[in-house]
């Protein structure tokens, strides 16, 4: 490696003082060795902190999933998410489908690889979400909050559809859509159609741009299919079933 990659590199970690006796150092055996401790150490530290930061949570991997489950469910078009080439191109990803399908746990695999390459991410569902920005009390507050939410190159907001909102929360969302609106990408998982949004946010008057701004550069995947989770309590209630019946033949 030449010296001015090796400055480079100092300077990438601003090492001041190694900067600063360049001519002291630039030559010693021990640097290439410290440069490299520091880079892999700062990525350990940042990739710990975006971890941290984002809050994903526990999830099941994707390679867990049962893909036959689901009666329509784009495994191709899942795996491409994966690749995170829609994040750098600022596009949204929308996946709607009814409850129990598994999209937190897709939303949560493609948070989880993004942080893994280097980007920021924040994980919050909606009712999360619009309760902390509507909680605020202070514009100065709100204004900090909101430039938080709009921050992230991938923000994830789960669950919307399974409450309704006033107007003021309506506001709240649509105001922070057009902050990240072909800036950042934001992934959305809903168990509602567009059309039925309304139900979401009744009266609310920004609901059409806020979807016009959402899918104006957007993925979008629609699962369908009953409840993968309803399905495992019947297994299970079933397991028990049987073995209650085993005990009770012994």
């Amino acid at each position: 490696m030449t010296n001015d990659a090796r400055r480079q590199r100092a300077a990438t970690l601003q090492l001041h003082g190694i900067l600063a006796h360049w001519a002291e150092c630039a030559e010693q055996p021990w640097l290439d060795p410290l440069l490299s401790w520091e880079e892999s150490e700062r990525a350990r530290r940042s990739l710990e902190r975006r971890l941290r930061c984002a809050h994903v949570g526990r999830f099941k991997p994707l390679a867990d999933f049962d893909w036959t489950w689901p009666q329509q469910c784009d495994q191709r078009a899942i795996a491409e998410l994966m690749t995170l080439d829609f994040v750098p191109a600022a596009t949204n990803v929308l996946l709607v489908g009814s409850s129990g399908l598994g999209k937190t746990m897709i939303a949560q695999n493609i948070a989880h690889q993004a942080i893994l390459e280097g980007h920021t991410v924040l994980f919050a569902t909606a009712g999360q979400l619009l309760g902390d920005l509507a909680g605020l009390d202070s514009d100065s507050a709100l204004r900090y909050r909101l430039r938080r939410y709009a921050a992230p190159d991938l923000l994830v907001i789960d669950e919307v559809g399974y409450l309704s909102y006033s107007n003021r929360h309506a506001d709240l969302l649509f105001e922070l859509i057009n902050r990240r609106h072909e800036k950042k990408s934001t992934l959305i998982t809903t168990n509602k159609s567009f059309s039925e949004w309304s139900e979401v946010f009744p009266n609310a008057s920004c609901v059409v741009a806020m979807i016009d701004r959402l899918v104006h550069h957007a993925e979008i995947l629609a699962i369908k299919g009953d409840s993968y989770r309803r399905k495992e309590a019947q297994e299970q209630a079933a397991a028990r079933s049987r073995k209650r019946s085993a005990k009770a033949a012994t």
